[in-house]
């Protein structure tokens, strides 16, 4: 890892053992870090038995970290299907996002049709 000057700290050294030095003074912080990892990682390897075991085996820390808990246990079965699958309905979302902004600057269409044209002319 690269070394840098951090200004907080006002010394050099890498971002991990920044990290490592707020973790030991604040064991707050390093539980809330630590479940923020897990979820991470599981989403990236996409590892649905440690995203389930992360979530469920989570303690209240009393920290903005519980609400974003208490959301994902209560879509815990899109969350893990989220993890499962590699569906996602981004593509579908991109494409109803170019539309919504065709709509927003062409100030509307004669008819109907012509709408239909340029929706066309954009996917083409």
């Amino acid at each position: 890892e690269e070394v840098v000057f951090l200004r907080g700290v006002k010394q050099y050294m890498t971002r991990q053992n920044a990290v490592d030095l707020i973790t030991s003074k604040f064991s707050k912080f390093a539980e809330v870090y630590q479940t923020y990892q897990d979820i991470t990682k599981a989403l990236n390897e996409r590892n649905s038995e440690l995203l389930e075991s992360t979530i469920l085996d989570y303690q209240k820390t009393n920290t903005e970290m519980d609400t974003a808990i208490q959301t994902l246990r209560q879509n815990r079965k899109y969350v893990l299907n989220s993890a499962k699958f590699e569906y996602s309905n981004g593509p579908l979302e991109g494409i109803n996002r170019k539309i919504k902004t065709l709509k927003r600057t062409c100030y509307g269409f004669a008819n109907q049709k012509f709408f239909f044209l340029r929706i066309d002319c954009i996917f083409s």
